[in-house]
């Protein structure tokens, strides 16, 4: 910025119609989509803005992207375009060039819909994808902590002994906490020792899409020539195979032939095998019959290493007591962090302003606020009694069966997860128990989460539920 130039906020319009405001779009969808969603969907969308502010169009490439996109992604879009600009546009999506089917066709299901239109006697080559992986994201990039340190010491053997144990290896967890990052780090890592070894990152959308395209052109031969093929599979999000039938059976057959020629195979899901829906036993087998190690939210200092790290990256200082602040209120996934520093970052840089804990305080007030509205150590409590069926006034008492003790141990964990309470404080709402009390509850269940599968599922959904 020159010097005597105007450092004020541009007003809402002139601040839109430049590519700043389609970028903080971007980057504020990009917290909240998975990222292979993403980079599929939204990241390739154009924008056009009415001269007079009115209107925003978005063009979509074709006429099936432009169907998905407006059932699955309209509304979030509008969304947070409103919130950005601070008034209410109308939204429009539109073909960037024509299409020949007609307009107004919302498919239930794209497989069911495309696989419906491919032409009899079409016959062309499977288009066969490159490797697909992110050369940044290896192991030395990845911060490690108690959150991911299974699930990272699972991928760097894999990684170094490919084709021998943990195959397949199934990682489940939340959104943004790292899984699509550990999955290229073993690609990159394999490669990096066997560049002629085949690779392939992809996400199970993508799969969907190639085993449409295949039956279209009648080229399953290319498409199993290839697939049946890899050296090593990483395929991301595999809840995205519920309820599309030709897709399960084909990944079946890939999954069976990569096994019996000892490639190896890495999965990642928002859930572990036996909690996926709508997915034929025989492959939720399949699944199970590996490895399967779930990556947790990060802890806080793992959040305060990550922070620090990524503003390295920016070359740009954070302090650590802004990175403690930061990390204090950010606890979700490793997304929302990152999110949360570009933020700060931004409004440093904006206001011309050293990063501090005022500055950050700041820039984060709308998500504090959220934060401090939604989740409270009564709300928890309260969440917690619904969820396993007892009273909340179990959570008070000094009654100690499992059946009530259990349950107020895990409210005990989330206050301390989700909340900036004290042990003290959080022993006081909890009947006046001591502090010792909580800590043994946070701890113990703590470390049984890294352990049991389904304490670890009832855990997310409980987050899920207070984060609203």
């Amino acid at each position: 910025m020159s010097e005597g130039q105007d450092s004020s906020p541009a007003p809402a319009g002139e601040r839109a119609i430049g590519h700043d405001f389609w970028q903080e779009c971007l980057d504020q969808l990009a917290q909240e989509i998975p990222e292979q969603q993403f980079q599929t969907w939204i990241r390739p969308l154009r924008v056009e803005v009415a001269e007079d502010f009115s209107k925003i169009t978005l063009l979509v490439a074709n006429r099936f992207k432009l169907d998905w996109v407006r059932a699955q992604y309209a509304a979030r879009l509008s969304a947070v375009i409103n919130r950005i600009i601070g008034q209410p546009v109308q939204l429009e999506l539109s073909l960037a060039a024509k299409d020949p089917r007609p307009p107004g066709r919302v498919p239930v299901n794209p497989e069911i819909e495309l696989l419906a239109s491919a032409k009899p006697g079409e016959r062309r080559s499977t288009d066969l994808p490159s490797h697909r992986l992110n050369a940044a994201l290896t192991f030395d990039t990845l911060v490690e902590g108690t959150a991911n340190r299974m699930a990272r010491a699972a991928a760097m053997h894999v990684a170094g002994m490919p084709g021998h144990l943990y195959n397949p290896l199934f990682i489940y967890g939340g959104v943004g906490l790292g899984k699509t990052h550990l999955m290229h780090a073993v690609g990159n890592h394999l490669l990096s020792g066997r560049p002629q070894a085949k690779v392939l990152y992809i996400h199970a959308e993508q799969f969907v899409t190639d085993v449409v395209k295949s039956y279209q052109r009648k080229t399953f031969d290319d498409f199993k020539a290839f697939y049946h093929s890899l050296d090593l599979l990483l395929i991301d999000d595999v809840q995205f195979f519920a309820n599309k039938e030709r897709t399960q059976e084909e990944f079946f057959n890939a999954f069976e032939a990569l096994l019996a020629r000892k490639s190896h195979i890495i999965m990642t899901s928002d859930t572990y095998p036996k909690g996926l829906t709508d997915i034929h036993e025989r492959l939720v087998s399949r699944f199970d019959s590996g490895l399967t190690v779930a990556i947790e939210p990060p802890e806080l200092e793992m959040r305060v290493a990550i922070l620090i790290n990524k503003a390295n990256a920016e070359q740009t200082n954070m302090p650590e007591e802004v990175a403690f602040f930061v990390a204090k209120n950010v606890r979700s996934n490793v997304r929302e962090l990152e999110g949360a520093l570009r933020k700060v970052l931004a409004y440093s840089r904006f206001n011309q302003k050293e990063v501090s804990i005022a500055l950050a305080r700041e820039a984060l007030r709308d998500l504090l606020s959220i934060q401090n509205r939604q989740i409270s150590v009564e709300n928890i409590q309260k969440t917690v009694a619904d969820f396993y069926k007892i009273k909340i006034a179990d959570m008070y008492s000094k009654k100690r069966p499992a059946s009530i003790a259990r349950p107020r141990q895990i409210a005990m964990y989330l206050a301390k997860e989700l909340t900036q309470k004290s042990l003290p404080e959080i022993g006081d709402m909890f009947g006046g128990r001591d502090h010792t009390t909580v800590l043994h509850a946070v701890r113990k269940i703590g470390g049984e989460r890294q352990q049991h599968s389904e304490l670890n599922q009832q855990l997310h959904v409980l987050e899920q539920t207070l984060k609203g």
